[in-house]
């Protein structure tokens, strides 16, 4: 059909404005690695963090856009460059718990449950992002999580159980038992795929 206009894909985005230089990096570095890795062009207004995402070509498939626009939204929710880059790969996942979903608007709620989930030093977010292998970020109100998509979700249980109140213990032994699934069901594909 000559004469017709090919249809070209936006996204649209925002992020907190706070969180803006974060994204274009410093001379626009992270902006520019983001264009190149997903080949597409992104607008930023600064005025109000709206950000535009376009293909740079007609060619470039719709996941490009939508990985950029997860790697957006990692950004907004505190994850530095260097981790939310891990999205652009092909098994990967941003999963995000808003507190206020299970909490209500109330601020000392919230901080409670952020100081159970950090835990003490930092100890219980470690043992969470070692045992699954993902990224954790408690950025205000929202927990955001990164990783493959099965180990994503035990990390998204572990957090569910501690903001229903769960012991410690009790959330470590899930994280053991699940990831000793994940791990063998895995490794049994593998064996599968080599036979």
């Amino acid at each position: 059909m000559e004469g017709l206009i090919p249809v070209t894909s936006r996204m649209y985005s925002r992020v907190p404005l706070e969180r803006l230089g974060v994204l274009i990096g410093e001379d626009g570095k992270v902006k520019r690695e983001l264009e190149l890795r997903t080949r597409t062009r992104i607008s930023i207004d600064s005025r109000d963090g709206t950000v535009i995402i376009e293909p740079e070509h007609p060619d470039v498939p719709p996941i490009n856009l939508l990985k950029a626009k997860d790697f957006i939204a990692a950004i907004s929710y505190g994850f530095n460059p260097e981790r939310a880059f891990r999205l652009l790969d092909h098994d990967q996942t941003l999963i995000v718990i808003d507190l206020k979903e299970y909490l209500g608007d109330k601020p000392n709620h919230i901080q409670r449950v952020k100081g159970r989930i950090i835990g003490e030093k930092g100890k219980t977010r470690r043992v969470i992002e070692e045992s699954t292998g993902v990224y954790m970020s408690i950025h205000d109100h929202y927990i955001a999580i990164i990783g493959d998509y099965e180990q994503a979700n035990v990390a998204r249980e572990a957090v569910e159980m501690l903001i229903r109140g769960r012991q410690h213990s009790t959330v470590y032994r899930f994280l053991e038992r699940e990831m000793r699934k994940i791990k063998r069901a895995k490794a049994f594909d593998l064996w599968e795929r080599t036979f």
